[in-house]
C-alpha cells in the first residue's frame, strides 16, 4: 500500500505542478466548496429543518453522529500520527497528522446522512437520483483533490471515505433498528 501511496502521489503531484489553472480549482473546490466547515453547515441546516418538523431525535441523531465523526477523526489522527506527504514544491498545506482525511470522512459522513434521508425523506426518484449523484461527486471529489493537492496519501481519503460510510450505516441501522423496536415514532 505504501508503494502505491507514493506512486500515486507523486503522479498527482506532478501534475498539480504542471497544470496550475487545475491546482487552483481544486483548491477552490476543496477549500471552499467540499471543506469540513461547508459540510457540517448543510447538515446542521438539515438538522435545523428536521427540529423545525418536529422530527427532534432524527436532527439530534444527525448531529451526535457529526460530533462523533470529529472526535473519531481527531482521535485516530492522535493516535496513529501519520505524516503527510512533504514536497519541495507545495501547491498547499495542511496540518495535524494525515490519516484518516478529515476532509474525506466528513463529506463521506455528511454526504452519506444527507443520502440515506434523501431516500427515507424525499418521494420524488428524481430528486434522491439527484442528492445521490450530487453526494457522490462530493466525495469523490474531496478525496482526489486531497491527493492531487499533495496534502494526503491516498490510503489517507480511502480510510477516510470508508469510516464516513461505516459511520452513517452504523446510525441509519441504529435509527432503523430503534423505530423497529418502537423506541423512536415512525
Amino acid at each position: 500500500m505504501i508503494d502505491l501511496d507514493v506512486r500515486v502521489s507523486r503522479g498527482l503531484h506532478a501534475a498539480a505542478l504542471d497544470h496550475p489553472g487545475w491546482t487552483r480549482t481544486a483548491r477552490v473546490f476543496t477549500d471552499r466548496v467540499w471543506d469540513t466547515v461547508t459540510m457540517r453547515f448543510l447538515v446542521a441546516g438539515v438538522c435545523v429543518l428536521l427540529w423545525e418538523r418536529r422530527e427532534r431525535a432524527l436532527a439530534l441523531l444527525l448531529a451526535g453522529v457529526m460530533v462523533a465523526g470529529v472526535l473519531v477523526q481527531q482521535g485516530l489522527k492522535a493516535v496513529l500520527g501519520r505524516e503527510r506527504p512533504e514536497w519541495e514544491e507545495p501547491v498547499d498545506a495542511a496540518h495535524f497528522a494525515s490519516m484518516p482525511s478529515g476532509h474525506a470522512m466528513t463529506a463521506a459522513l455528511a454526504c452519506g446522512l444527507l443520502t440515506w434521508l434523501a431516500w427515507t425523506h424525499l418521494h420524488h426518484p428524481a430528486l434522491r437520483r439527484a442528492v445521490t449523484a450530487v453526494a457522490a461527486v462530493s466525495v469523490a471529489g474531496v478525496s482526489l483533490t486531497r491527493v492531487y493537492l499533495g496534502v494526503h496519501w491516498l490510503s489517507d481519503v480511502v480510510a477516510g471515505v470508508a469510516l464516513g460510510v461505516a459511520m452513517t450505516a452504523s446510525a441509519a441501522g441504529s435509527w432503523q433498528a430503534l423505530r423497529t423496536a418502537g423506541k423512536i415514532a415512525a
